[in-house]
């Protein structure tokens, strides 16, 4: 495996007014876009959370967008935390 065949995973959760603004599939639509896998869900607390694996360079754009968000967006603050990657395929929206 190459260095640039290398998957890195963040786990990210994102306050604010993330919820009912369309975040969660802009989310998708990005990831798509960035060709990264994963998902995304709202969190009973408000907050949305969401898992990326892809490219080191994908993942990352994907941690910057979620600091903008959809344009109806408020985003307070976004939480990353770096796992193993597990190999997901594709990228969901959760309900």
């Amino acid at each position: 495996m190459t260095e640039t065949d290398e998957r890195i995973r963040a786990h990210v959760f994102v306050s604010g007014n993330v919820q009912g603004v369309f975040y969660r599939a802009t989310t998708r639509d990005t990831a798509s876009e960035h060709g990264v896998d994963g998902w995304v869900q709202n969190l009973e607390d408000g907050r949305v959370e969401a898992v990326f694996e892809g490219e080191p360079d994908s993942v990352e754009a994907m941690i910057e967008w979620c600091h903008e968000g959809s344009p109806a967006a408020n985003v307070e603050d976004v939480e990353v935390t770096m796992e193993e990657p597990t190999g997901l395929s594709g990228f969901e929206v959760r309900y």
